[in-house]
């Protein structure tokens, strides 16, 4: 049998299918853009690959994602219903998340962007925040990721809630569940972490109306996917002094186009979709790993739900 690799990037492709041929020997590894024999394919590793590609091949077993979501790969709509699709986690990926969460609520906690407008004018100005205890954070999303993170928050002393479709309960923090607990979650939230799937249900909830309900120079930090930011309305949050600043890791259109306004946005910080992203060696053994499962047992842990979209 055969995999096929499709990254979108040529070298980044080449990469993996060498580090895969190493850890896989016995399996042939392509270019999914140069797959020979169709009919012996039976495994895609890939990262948002083409519209149509995946049909290509009529004896896939499954669908690898080179990430945790699955968005990616879902929004072919001429992808096969019955293929199972496998997300690649695990602790490398989980505790570069937490890291990230952490850095960039302790960053806006803080208030590191004044401190450093102030250095950028040769000014000695001391700004005393209340301590961690006294700032409320909210989580949206609660998945396994995402409670690795919440977790972290409270152990740093932060006063923490999460949000989630299911309201799945984590220790230490205040949980919030559907529709009827957004509002009394967001009523409370000085800086918002969005680590939330892309769903239908999740697509533009960063949006003006979610805006409005946060205190006034609330934070944002979405980690999640760019699908679910309104990015009009976030300048427009921005500008107005309804939010007093954002770290965006994900963006609709990535990468983000040199002309784009987020760039030169004083209160936006960037990061290029990197909070959570593993080497490719780590990668490549994690996913090596669930095809051998996946072979065993025709089941594993990584299987997303296409229906809930995560």
């Amino acid at each position: 049998m055969s995999i096929v690799v499709y990254l979108g990037d040529a070298e980044e492709t080449r990469e993996w299918i060498g580090l895969l041929s190493r850890l896989m020997p016995d399996h042939e590894i392509r270019d999914f853009d140069d797959p020979g024999q169709l009919s012996a394919v039976e495994y895609a590793v890939v990262w948002a690959p083409p519209r149509g590609g995946i049909a290509r091949f009529p004896n896939l077993k499954a669908v690898v994602s080179v990430g945790a979501g699955v968005d990616h790969v879902l929004r072919d709509p001429n992808l096969p219903k019955h293929l199972p699709i496998l997300r690649t986690t695990g602790p490398d990926m989980v505790q570069r998340l937490r890291e990230y969460v952490a850095l960039h609520v302790l960053a806006h906690h803080r208030e590191l962007a004044t401190t450093d407008a102030s250095q950028a004018r040769g000014e000695w100005r001391q700004i005393v925040t209340p301590v961690a205890g006294r700032r409320r954070v909210g989580v949206m999303g609660l998945g396994n990721i995402a409670r690795a993170c919440a977790r972290t928050l409270v152990d740093l002393g932060f006063d923490t809630a999460g949000w989630s479709r299911s309201g799945r309960q984590v220790d230490g923090v205040t949980v919030f569940a559907g529709a009827d607990g957004l509002p009394a979650f967001l009523a409370q939230t000085e800086i918002l972490v969005c680590l939330l799937p892309l769903t239908p249900e999740t697509r533009d909830i960063l949006d003006s109306r979610l805006f409005a309900q946060l205190p006034k120079g609330a934070r944002l930090i979405n980690a999640g996917r760019g699908g679910h930011l309104v990015e009009d309305d976030l300048l427009a949050a921005l500008d107005s002094g309804r939010l007093g600043g954002a770290t965006l890791d994900v963006f609709r259109t990535e990468p983000l186009p040199a002309d784009h306004p987020f760039w030169g946005h004083p209160r936006i910080r960037i990061t290029p979709h990197i909070a959570s992203m593993i080497d490719a060696e780590t990668g490549a053994s994690v996913i090596a790993e669930n095809i051998r499962c996946f072979e065993r047992t025709g089941a594993s842990d990584a299987v997303a739900d296409p229906k809930r979209g995560y």
